[in-house]
């Protein structure tokens, strides 16, 4: 059980239909406890989970106390054994080599970079236990008999969404995943990314400030808070006009901080939605014409590229054991560049643009 176990949990899954239940986590209460309810009790012990879901967990009966199950208003005391059941068995979370192709970029004995196609999720989780890049990462290291993938102290550094494609550094021990990970804390690494966002931007280059956090009428999507609201984790992007299409605009976004889904939600929030992101509105026909030949010009991109037009192009950082400046540059993939050609094309055949 991790703290973040109720984030793993679909909102279907806490509703009662009757079934056996599974338990996925066990807690004895501390003897020198004082009477507390169970949903802040546990609300503090899980920061990474939201009290309503855990009063909805309890609510639905799949938090038991000594057997039984009891309402979130249920106040523990020293020596209760508290239990999550859910109707789901609790699955394997075993990081097992199977045979992915990797594109290294490159690799040494410390580390290694990869260029990620958009499509594979980088590492096991809820509806992804196979076939993600880490399990592709324990093959290629196979051999390796001092890399465990199952040891948080070594592995991914940072991670990028499952249809963002681009470049990923990979610590094979311990030291570089260290050295590596304060460079990113400190924000020291480099790190530029490629995008297709609707509309055509004001300026030639901005700066985005604005806490992410969870959006609380979804919980696949993030949302951005004032900088001052004491919600969610500060966030800084910036952007620069690369090229212009009028009714979309290629741009390059920098990151300060690194935050889920930090690029998305932050275009999101200036009104720009990444093209072909569903998430986040950008499957819609947000600029243009209403002519059916724009409509079939639009979808037939969606076909082209079937997800948000993002891409990490570039990785810079100073390599942990020695000292030395890396800096790495991927090309953009097939789709995406079938895509930005596709409105080069559009715009350079295009009368009457009105952005």
């Amino acid at each position: 059980m991790t703290e973040e176990l109720f984030d793993d949990i679909q909102d279907d899954e806490l509703e009662d239909d009757g079934g056996q239940l599974y338990e996925h986590f066990r807690l004895v209460v501390d003897k020198g406890q004082e009477p507390e309810r169970i949903d802040k009790y546990l609300f503090v012990r899980m920061q990474h989970s939201s009290r309503n879901r855990i009063q909805k967990a309890a609510d639905a009966g799949f938090i038991h106390v000594n057997g039984r199950p009891v309402k979130s208003n249920y106040k523990v005391r020293p020596a209760d054994t508290i239990t999550l059941m859910l109707h789901q068995p609790p699955h394997d979370n075993t990081i097992v080599a199977e045979d992915i192709p990797l594109d290294i970029v490159y690799e040494d004995g410390d580390l290694m970079v990869v260029n990620k196609p958009a499509g594979l999720v980088v590492h096991p989780g809820a509806g992804n236990f196979h076939g993600t890049l880490i399990n592709a990462v324990a093959w290629h290291l196979r051999d390796m008999a001092s890399f465990d993938p199952n040891d948080p102290e070594v592995g991914l550094v940072h991670r990028i969404d499952k249809d963002t494609s681009g470049l990923l550094v990979v610590a094979k021990t311990p030291e570089a995943k260290t050295n590596l990970g304060l460079q990113f804390f400190n924000k020291t690494t480099h790190r530029s990314y490629n995008a297709l966002v609707w509309g055509n931007l004001t300026e030639d280059e901005g700066r985005i400030e604005g806490n992410i956090a969870r959006d609380p009428r979804d919980r696949l999507r993030m949302k951005v808070f004032a900088p001052d609201s004491g919600i969610g984790k500060s966030a800084v992007t910036h952007y620069r006009v690369l090229e212009r299409f009028g009714y979309t605009t290629l741009v390059e976004c920098v990151l300060e901080t690194g935050r889920t889904h930090q690029i998305r939600a932050h275009m999101k929030h200036i009104g720009h939605p990444l093209f072909g992101d569903e998430r986040y509105g950008g499957t819609e026909i947000l600029r243009g014409q209403r002519s059916s030949s724009y409509k079939a010009f639009i979808q037939n991109c969606f076909k082209v590229c079937p997800r948000q037009a993002l891409h990490a192009k570039t990785l810079g950082f100073v390599h942990p054991r020695t000292g030395r400046q890396m800096d790495f540059t991927s090309e953009w993939p097939d789709d995406m560049r079938q895509l930005i050609d596709k409105w080069r094309k559009f715009i350079s055949g295009a009368t009457n643009v009105n952005p």
